[in-house]
């Protein structure tokens, strides 16, 4: 008797188990709105619909808390879900976001699945008929890492934008090849002068992983199984605990744990590092970061400001209109601003030596392809380009930024106007007065690109006949006649090599010659020749491939009316060396 009661409750036993582990079966299906999510089999993890600024996502988060935290992302650069479409586990064993329309998007594995499941580890599985895994979110991170869970050779995290945006940040952490954990902002060579963070395992071969234990010991495994290296110590409470490593948006990875039974926020447990200014490219381009009582603080170079005050990884742009580099005289219309203590990323397109920083200084000043230079170690001037990037504060560095600036600085009005209350009929007149100039504005604007594209694009062909205009050198080869190469070469006079495809000789070749002649853009019709003039410099202006350089629509009004002067444009020659 007493046997058959033990198999009774260990059958019991065994169909409680059995039922706790709730496998999703094919033809289920999920909305934003309603039935939003399966959950893992004690509840902790769920996958599904979540909310975030931007809208409705896919992923898995931890839902057993009540600061959700999502720990994967599906899509996660896509657009955010409409609230009426629908998250389905087809009848054929895909997992698909449906529209409304019935248009079907691919979440997961081309393979079909037989069942799935979330686990109380967070990750999301699809089993084939044989029980066997056959994709895991796992194995595709995004910004997080759980315990159990592994970052493969060659994978990588990628930070978020924000806390509020989950689409890809700035940086990365890759799992190299070569073994080494290394940290670099986006859109980088996986090279040493990029890198902010490194495990220093280079030498430890292929095929490493980095760990997490439910500890909170974060480390580095050979192929062997054999620890190479302790990221994190581990030894922190597992009880009623769970942790997890994030990339987060500032380019820092952290550990994370977090009390389920105090119900509170993510307790930080330990960071790749404690300066904040550390990953590089935080402040975007022309932008330096600088720590203020432990926070860091995004400043823009002298004579540019936020392209976004509210986003610093936006970068900086001038707040000056960059006109021509010399005036009548040949004098310099710019001048030098100095920063001192700061970093920056070293790309030179010239380096002189030089051990007085007010020769650096006006050795940048008078060369018209020089916006930036470096004077380090007291003896050498690095010419630089702009955009400056990867800058930072360093107070222990000797060396000075000179940045060229214009000498009126600044005429964008880019400051929000104040507006004074006013009684209705006030309020009434400011509107109509301002809607009269912009629809003026507007309208001269759409003269100015009809002439443009009357007296310019049409006129291209009629131009690009000329060789003096050197477009033709510009935008294809150019064909000689025998006449042309016996004068270049000088009767053939100098053999300089010979090749399959014959004798190769020595010529100079003229270089391009400005005409500034505006008669060639024009049919033989009456025009203002001045007008002309005016249209075709600020053309050139408003299509500069540097944004920042680009003057405002109010500037543009104002040039167009005659009222500012239009200083000359730079040679079109030189947007294709200035890159």
């Amino acid at each position: 008797m007493a046997s058959i009661i033990f198999l009774l409750l260990l059958t019991l036993s065994l169909t409680a188990s059995a039922q706790k582990q709730t496998n999703i079966t094919r033809g289920s299906s999920l909305t934003p709105l309603a039935n939003s999510s399966w959950l893992s089999p004690s509840g902790l993890y769920a996958f599904g619909f979540f909310r975030q600024r931007r809208g409705f996502f896919i992923g898995v988060f931890v839902s057993g808390i009540s600061q959700k935290t999502v720990v994967w992302s599906a899509r996660r650069n896509g657009d955010p879900v409409p609230s009426n479409a629908t998250l389905l586990f087809t009848r054929d064993g895909r997992v698909v976001l449906q529209s409304a329309q019935g248009e079907d998007t691919l979440i997961s594995n081309l393979q079909p699945a037989s069942f799935a499941a979330i686990s109380d580890s967070g990750n999301f599985m699809l089993y084939n008929s044989d029980s066997q895994i056959i994709w895991q979110s796992f194995d595709s991170p995004t910004d997080t890492l759980l315990p159990t869970q592994r970052l493969k050779p060659g994978a990588e995290l990628f930070s978020p934008v924000s806390d509020t945006d989950l689409s890809t940040g700035i940086f990365r952490l890759k799992m190299q090849n070569d073994g080494n954990l290394v940290q670099y902002p986006i859109n980088t060579p996986d090279t040493a002068p990029y890198a902010y963070f490194a495990s220093g395992t280079s030498w430890a071969g292929d095929n490493v992983t980095l760990n997490l234990d439910p500890d909170g010991h974060l480390y580095l495994l050979n192929y062997t199984g054999f620890n190479i290296k302790n990221i994190t110590g581990g030894g922190y409470p597992t009880k009623e605990t769970i942790t997890m490593m994030k990339l987060d948006a500032d380019g820092i990875f952290r550990l994370y744990s977090q009390n389920l039974t105090q119900n509170g926020n993510w307790s930080v447990e330990w960071s790749s590092t404690t300066d904040k200014c550390s990953p590089k490219g935080s402040c975007g381009l022309n932008g330096y970061c600088v720590m203020n009582d432990q926070d860091a603080e995004c400043k823009c170079l002298p004579g540019f400001e936020f392209v976004n005050q509210g986003n610093w990884t936006s970068g900086c742009e001038r707040n000056f209109d960059a006109g021509s580099c010399k005036d009548m005289s040949g004098n310099s219309t710019n001048t030098m601003e100095e920063l001192s203590t700061t970093e920056w990323e070293d790309d030179p397109y010239s380096v002189l030596s030089l051990t007085e920083k007010d020769d650096c200084k006006q050795a940048c000043l008078e060369d018209c392809n020089c916006e930036a230079a470096l004077f380090t170690d007291g003896q050498y001037c690095r010419k630089q380009r702009l955009p400056l990037r990867f800058g930072r504060r360093n107070l222990q560095s000797s060396n000075l930024a000179f940045i060229k600036v214009g000498r009126h600085i600044p005429t964008m009005d880019r400051k929000e106007p104040v507006i004074e209350k006013k009684n209705p009929g006030t309020g009434r007149k400011i509107l109509i007065i301002s809607g009269s100039f912009v629809a003026s504005g507007l309208a001269m604007v759409a003269i100015f690109g009809i002439i443009i594209y009357r007296y310019h694009v049409l006129a291209y062909k009629r131009v690009s006949g000329n060789d003096s205009t050197g477009l033709n050198e510009v935008f294809a080869p150019r064909a000689f006649t025998y006449a042309e190469l016996e004068n270049i070469t000088g009767d053939f006079k100098e053999e300089i090599g010979r090749g399959s495809f014959g004798t190769v000789y020595k010529g100079i070749i003229p270089g391009p010659q400005k005409d500034g002649d505006l008669d060639k853009l024009v049919d033989d019709e009456d025009i203002e020749k001045k007008q002309l003039d005016r249209m075709v410099k600020v053309g050139l202006w408003c299509t500069l491939d540097e944004p920042s350089l680009r003057p405002s629509m109010k500037k543009v009004l104002l040039m167009l009316e005659g009222t500012v002067e239009i200083p000359i444009p730079p040679s079109p020659s030189s947007f294709f060396t200035a890159i």
